[in-house]
């Protein structure tokens, strides 16, 4: 006896066996792929086993793919050289004098790092590892101190070399280098918000966050150019990879090559390209850059699937259609849905599991696909700190000293969180926020 099942209920049952496997325990990239490439043979016979073959071409030949390892191989150059101490270094006397002045600091270190870097972790292992204890040895409170760094941590994957933004863009079909340029004034944005809130809050109530001592701030003046040279260089390797990308003198490519190439020289020039330094960023670029690679081409294979099943169109059906929304109904929903997801799952799980549906849904509707990716950006942002599995709070967890606690790390992403939130819908409300730059460019 032939079944005949709908298209609707094909896609429940995808979704509900990819989450049974991830519930196992199984890697992201096996359960997706490993469902879809089954579902493809199962529906379509022996055609349908092409599309997983299909998928590794598609990702083979992608020549935006290069930028991947360059950046990541970048950022763990940066954070095991210690260049970044540096700059840290610089920003603590500078800023040092100012009530809540090292918590300032901080943030200004997190969005150097994300420019440098792409990637949530640096900032947050040099936030917590350097910026964390000296903070709490000067009394500031140490729910600020965990919140401030959790949430500036955050701003890595906003900031260009994006690594998030060159996954949307592989999978959404769109142009990375306008994803960079849109990701900039947000993240700058949510800098100055979370900057306000800590003057503010300092200002309210200076116990917060004590201005250093007058011995620690009494430093030579010669000392303290000394330290702002320093400091200067990590703002090379910034120029080097998103100054000569916006002057439209470097590809996307070249300018992560660029970037590779400076923070290599600078660590050679810093007299900190150890073997021991070169062999850790090299392992952990292939580490990552392999796994990245894998969860793309899994996450290809799948969209495959849908797209052959016509489910986009039965979301869009049930949106409109069944529930009446408008098309900001829908998009809110859809942002609604990826904080909830990002209780559970990270970022890439996240975007492999709804870029099927909802990439297509957001292009019928009539939004722009790199406006919806600062968005899409923006909720991972806010899912690294959510409970109970976001990211940024088990490396806080695992990082901090004892006497800041779990309750203490729980407790001190609220305010950020909120900080988060009210960004989303600045950018939801005035687009420009995150378009002016690449429209700006662009018609030039």
């Amino acid at each position: 006896m032939q079944v005949n099942f709908s298209y609707e209920f094909i896609a429940l049952i995808l979704f509900s066996s990819m989450g049974l496997l991830m519930l196992t325990g199984q890697r992201v990239f096996g359960a997706i792929g490993f469902v879809g490439a089954v579902a493809a043979a199962f529906l379509w016979g022996d055609g349908g086993t092409q599309m997983a073959f299909n998928a590794t071409i598609t990702l083979m030949k992608w020549f935006p793919m290069i930028t991947l390892p360059l950046f990541i191989f970048m950022g763990y150059i940066l954070s095991e050289s210690g260049i970044a101490n540096d700059l840290y270094r610089m920003f603590h006397i500078w800023f040092g004098p100012l009530p809540g002045g090292l918590a300032i600091g901080t943030t200004l270190l997190m969005v150097a790092i994300s420019a440098m870097n792409g990637l949530s972790v640096a900032g947050m292992a040099i936030g917590a590892t350097i910026a964390m204890p000296e903070m709490l040895k000067r009394n500031y409170d140490k729910r600020m101190v965990s919140g401030v760094i959790q949430a500036g941590s955050a701003l890595g994957i906003m900031m260009p070399p994006s690594v998030v933004m060159v996954l949307y863009g592989m999978i959404a079909r769109q142009p990375v280098s306008n994803l960079w340029m849109a990701g900039i004034g947000p993240a700058l944005m949510f800098s100055a918000l979370i900057i306000i809130y800590i003057v503010v809050r300092c200002a309210l109530n200076p116990e917060m966050g004590p201005p250093l001592s007058a011995a620690e701030r009494d430093l030579p003046r010669a000392d303290k150019y000394r330290l702002l040279l320093a400091g200067l260089l990590p703002l090379v390797i910034i120029f080097s990879v998103t100054g000569f990308f916006l002057m439209g003198v470097t590809s996307l490519v070249e300018s992560s090559a660029a970037g590779a190439l400076t923070a290599t020289l600078a660590a050679l020039f810093k007299g900190r390209l150890t073997h021991k330094v070169l062999r850790v960023s090299l392992i952990q670029t292939l580490s990552v850059s392999c796994m990245f690679m894998w969860i793309i081409m899994a996450a290809l294979c799948f969209s495959a699937v849908f797209d052959g099943l016509g489910a986009v169109h039965a979301i869009k059906n049930l949106f409109l259609g069944e529930w009446g929304l408008s098309p900001w109904g829908v998009l809110m929903v859809m942002q609604l849905s990826f904080i909830l997801m990002g209780m559970f799952l990270d970022d890439t799980a996240m975007l492999v599991i709804v870029a099927p549906l909802y990439i297509p849904l957001v292009k019928a509707l009539g939004f722009d696909p790199i406006w919806y990716g600062v968005l899409y950006t923006i909720t991972c942002q806010i899912a690294y700190m959510t409970p109970p599995f976001g990211y940024n709070l088990f490396l806080m967890k695992a990082m901090a000293p004892k006497e800041v606690t779990l309750a203490d790390i729980y407790a001190s992403i609220v305010p950020f969180a909120l900080i988060m939130l009210l960004g989303l819908v600045l950018v939801m409300v005035f687009p420009g926020i995150a378009m002016y730059l690449p429209n700006t460019l662009l018609s030039k």
